[in-house]
């Protein structure tokens, strides 16, 4: 009996040290899947807000949570599962997917461009009537496009993150991925709450009786239209330099063209600079494939919206 017992024993901390070696690998595999998607995580942060600035502020925290609430379902009913079983059954269509993804990010920013230059101020409102309408139509529209923004960002992230634990079995493959998606999601949204509520924080603190607290409010309330306009331009930006970027490293696995050589060469030569050359060279990389992602969006907007317009003005 006694014997049994001891065996009993041996068995269960013979399981407790196999789980807890799982645990670690899964923790490591997250990190590592983690730090490597920093950079997408940025975009993804930057992106946002813009989605959030232009409603009242009651509507602000609730849009911001729909869209959280839409990155999850993203992140863990779509991507997680899709990943995984490309992973195993298709992993040459990985690939192809991030850079049909890569050239909507291109579209989206380089639409948003051309719209800003040529299009403002062409919709006019009339009455009362049509712009509640105009407002609850416009909050669902930009849900909705947040969400496939997210959509094609999240993608990305757990694409990084699928390549850092490729090598790992399907169990810890598939926690370390959840985990990714879970925690980046909070870190992203959490901090997109707290951009797009900075001004009613400012106010409160601005109420303050201590003057270095109220100067505080009132500076974050002068800033915060100044800080939101430059977040809508980075996000903009950031969605040309994350596509083109996707685009740059699709082509180079394909070995198509020249073009994937020029950036890489050019951002090798900048960050051989001393002291700023890591930073040289990844704003360099940035830069050239947020070049190469305008000139193939606006290939695609020219596509979808010029050609149609002159083939439309000809018929009349």
């Amino acid at each position: 009996m006694a014997s049994g017992l001891a065996a009993l024993l041996d068995d269960i901390a013979g399981i407790a040290k196999i789980a807890a070696a799982s645990l670690d690998d899964v923790s490591a595999a997250a990190g590592k899947a983690g730090t490597k998607a920093v950079g997408v995580v940025i975009d993804d942060t930057a992106v946002t807000p813009n989605y959030a600035v232009g409603f009242t502020p009651d509507r602000e925290l609730p849009i911001v949570a729909k869209i959280a609430r839409g990155s999850f379902i993203n992140k863990l009913v779509f991507l997680l599962p899709g990943a995984l079983l490309l992973s195993v059954f298709a992993p040459w269509a990985i690939q192809p997917l991030l850079m049909m993804g890569g050239a909507y990010l291109c579209f989206e920013a380089t639409e948003k461009i051309f719209e800003a230059l040529f299009l403002h101020g062409e919709h006019e409102v009339d009455g009362p009537e049509d712009l509640a309408l105009s407002s609850a139509e416009l909050e669902k529209q930009k849900v909705a496009g947040a969400i496939r923004t997210d959509l094609i960002l999240s993608a990305e992230i757990m694409a990084i993150a699928l390549g850092e634990v490729a090598s790992q079995p399907l169990m810890i493959r598939a926690v370390a991925l959840m985990a990714v998606g879970i925690g980046i999601t909070i870190a992203v949204y959490g901090v997109v709450a707290l951009i797009v509520k900075m001004d009613d924080i400012g106010l409160h603190l601005a109420k303050s009786p201590r003057r270095p607290t109220a100067a505080l409010g009132k500076g974050l309330v002068r800033a915060m239209p100044t800080v939101l306009s430059g977040l809508s331009v980075v996000g903009t930006a950031a969605m040309l330099w994350v596509g083109g970027g996707i685009l740059v490293h699709g082509l180079e696995h394909y070995h198509l063209g020249p073009i994937p050589v020029w950036v890489e060469a050019a951002a090798h030569a900048a960050g051989a600079v001393p002291a700023v050359g890591p930073l040289l060279g990844w704003i360099t990389f940035a830069a050239l494939s947020a070049v190469v992602g305008a000139v193939i969006g606006g290939v695609i907007v020219g596509v979808l919206h010029l050609i149609p317009k002159k083939k439309g003005a000809t018929g009349h």
